[in-house]
This record gives C-alpha cells, structure tokens and sequence, in this order.
C-alpha cells in the first residue's frame, strides 16, 4: 500500500506523524511525497484556531481532490473536538481519536506493530520516510491537566500521561542510528514529564537518562511552561549536546491579562525565571507564544504586554490572534475583542518580534557557531543555498559547491538578511 502522511499545527503533530511513517515502513508500506500516488491519506488535524480548523478541512478536500481513489483516514485535536464536521468530508472512511492515535496505523492495515529495535528500516528509506529531515521530534508525554481559559488542547488531547522513559532512551537511540543528528522532546505539557507518576523533577531524569545513554549529537526541548522550571533545572545545559535554547510560552506580558487566562505565572516570576535560565546558560536563545486580543484585553494591557515583552528581549515570539474555542472558559467572557483590533495588534507585536530577532542574531555577528544543515531551498552559479540553524536556534543561510544537509558543521556568521544569517561554512 503507498501512504501520503500529512500534518498541520504543533510539533507533537509532527513527531506523532513521522512515529506513524517509520511503522508503516515497517510493516512493508510505501510513504509517497506525491498524493496523487497513494492509495490511503493520513491527515493529523489542528484545531488550536479557527484557521487550523478551516486549514485541516481545506487539506482533506484538496487531498481528496487530487486523487479520488484513495481513502482518508483522519486523526488530531479537530477531529478529536468535532468528528461529525470531518465525517461529512469526501473520502473519509476512518476517524481515530487522540486517545487511540498510538495504534491508528495497526487500525489502518489490520497488523500488530513491531517494537523499535526490530524495525527493518535501512537509514535512506527512513529518513526520506520523515521527508529528509534531520530533527526528530519525539513525543514524550500527551495531554494537559492545566485548565487555561483560552486552551480548546485539553479537551481535545485529555489527562497528563507520561511516556517510559526507557522506551524513548531506546527510541532516540534507534534514531540517531538511522541518521537523525538531533531529537527535539515534545508534548502538550512537556514540563510534567512523570508527574502522573508522583515524580515531580523526571523530565531533568529523562533528559540525563538521554545524554548518558545515547550517542544523538544534540538533544533540544521544545516548550516548557515556566511554573515548571526551577533555577537548578538550567544546570543540565553544562552538557554542551543540550542546545542552548527556551520556548517558554507566555501568552501576554500583563498580569491582569493573565490572571483571566488562569496562567500560573506573572510578569515578576517570568522575569525573575529568564534571568535565572540566562546567567546560567551564555547565550541562550529564549523564544515564546503571545496571544492578542484575549477576552478584557484592553488598549492599556495591551501596551503593558506589548512593553514587557520588549523588556525580556525575546530571540522570536510566535504571535496568535485570540480564537473563540468551544468548550473553553473564554468563549464564555465578556468583552470580546473585534477582529481589526487583533489584526492591528498581531500587526504590532509581529513587527516587534522581527526586530526581536534580528537583534539576537546580529550578536553573533563574526562568530564560529556550530550548524546543523537541514536542507536546500535552492541554488546558484556559486552553489546550492545550503540552510540549518545554530544550536541556540539561529536561522543560517550558506552558499556552497556542496549539499550540506543532515551534518553539522561550524560556519562564520557574517550578518543578519531575510529572516536568516548568511554564513561561511568553515570545512577542513
């Protein structure tokens, strides 16, 4: 069977489609780059706004579109919150809820799954598998036991629960030997690794666990709320194969706005908790989530948030405009915002976050910093445009004779254009 995988929203997303690739590779199936090829589509579905919702509906149509052959299995948080707007789609004949995702692939072919290390997968196959890749994003816990007032994600993924960390020693390990240079740890609530086991500090363990007992050259954490983190947490980056980089989502720089988001955070402990994170860790890149036009949001908070964020100089911020969710406390609050004015807000902070950017790169100007190149977006008379990111989670662009892809090798930042750093590689 040839199998076209497709996926929209976060990087659990992801992980959780790439784990589904390598089991249908396992089990003798062909993953296919080109839709109109495959007898069976995958689509894990987005529901955090109303345009991932609109973009997941969209996808499946045009899937089905392009090839009327195939069959359209459907999983993710949209059809997770709303089956009965995905069964009326064409060609949908299976919805797998996120609490069965982990075997849609057994439910799929009708064959029980083989464990990690019997997997016949050579090296090329997987990796073009997970479409040339050189990140793995690995899913090591699922669901939320936070209750934020604007999140639709508990309700669609439920409970905190852990993975075995064994289990994803075994798998990082496994994925290093089929090429992958660095695992990305992901999950809906990454910070409450173990704590459905009464174990309030097992995500540091897991991580130790990771760099004792694999050999992938570079481990990264995606996002980490910042109630979870203590000052001594920052200690395990004195191993260097840790990159050097934080997503701590905030979602608004102003208290008030906060408090009617149930974030257990404010701008005090924020503050205090980067401060902690940057005197331990040199050049850390520190990256977050702002949303725009919450429920009360006023010109005021605003202002507050738009200026805090500005003060804790942020390397990137990923900026939503507020999205009415059903089932969540927000949908229910007064005070809603219009939506020119989230528009002209996004507006603001987006500029913000471009400018943000580029005055953490720029820092770097005329250093040697290690690079993983990821891919080639292009070429020219001079070479392929090589591209990858530094482990603190710069963008570099590099012109080479060579294809760099999936190596990691030092390069000379020279300056900061169009959203990337142009380098020099530095090759012996």
């Amino acid at each position: 069977m040839k199998v076209h995988l497709r996926t929209l929203g976060c990087r659990l997303n992801q992980s959780e489609i790439d784990t589904m690739a390598r089991q249908f590779q396992q089990q003798g199936h062909e993953i296919v780059e080109d839709p109109t090829q495959a007898d069976w589509f995958v689509v894990n579905t987005c529901a955090v706004t109303h345009e991932a919702t609109a973009s997941s509906r969209k996808l499946i149509r045009e899937l089905a579109r392009g090839n009327r052959d195939a069959q359209v299995t459907v999983t993710g948080c949209y059809a997770q919150i709303a089956p009965e707007e995905i069964r009326v789609l064409p060609q949908v004949s299976r919805i797998v809820d996120n609490l069965d995702k982990d075997r849609l692939v057994e439910q799929v072919t009708g064959l029980p799954l083989e464990s990690f290390d019997r997997e016949p997968l050579e090296r090329e196959a997987a990796v073009r598998g997970a479409q040339g890749r050189t990140r793995a994003f690995v899913k090591v816990q699922d669901g939320c036991d936070n209750a934020c007032t604007f999140c639709v994600t508990t309700v669609a993924r439920g409970a905190g629960r852990s993975r075995p960390l064994h289990e994803i020693v075994e798998e990082i390990q496994y994925l290093h030997t089929i090429g992958y240079q660095e695992a990305v740890l992901t999950g809906v609530h990454l910070g409450s690794y173990g704590h459905d086991w009464d174990e309030a500090h097992a995500l540091s363990g897991l991580v130790r666990a990771i760099l004792t007992d694999t050999d992938i050259p570079r481990l990264r954490l995606s996002s980490l709320e910042p109630w979870d983190l203590s000052p001594e947490f920052f200690d395990l980056w004195e191993n260097p194969r840790l990159c050097r980089h934080l997503h701590l989502p905030l979602q608004s720089g102003c208290d008030a706005t906060l408090r009617r988001m149930l974030r257990r955070t404010n701008q005090r402990q924020f503050c205090e908790l980067v401060e902690a994170a940057r005197a331990r860790i040199p050049d850390l890149s520190i990256t977050t989530d702002m949303i725009v036009g919450f429920p009360g949001e006023t010109d005021e908070e605003f202002a507050i948030s738009e200026a805090f964020a500005s003060a804790m100089q942020f390397a990137g911020m990923h900026v939503f405009r507020y999205s009415k969710r059903p089932g969540t406390a927000a949908a229910r609050m007064r005070g809603h915002v219009s939506e020119g004015i989230k528009k002209m807000r996004s507006a603001r902070l987006r500029a913000l976050a471009d400018d943000l950017e580029r005055h953490f790169a720029e820092q770097f100007t005329g250093e040697t910093l290690d690079v993983l190149w990821e891919q080639v977006t292009g070429a020219t008379e001079d070479g392929f445009v090589n591209v990858g990111y530094t482990d603190n989670y710069i963008r570099v662009r590099a012109i080479h004779p060579r294809v760099l892809s999936n190596h990691i090798i030092p390069a000379r930042l020279d300056g900061f254009m169009e959203q990337a750093v142009s380098a020099v590689p530095v090759i012996a």
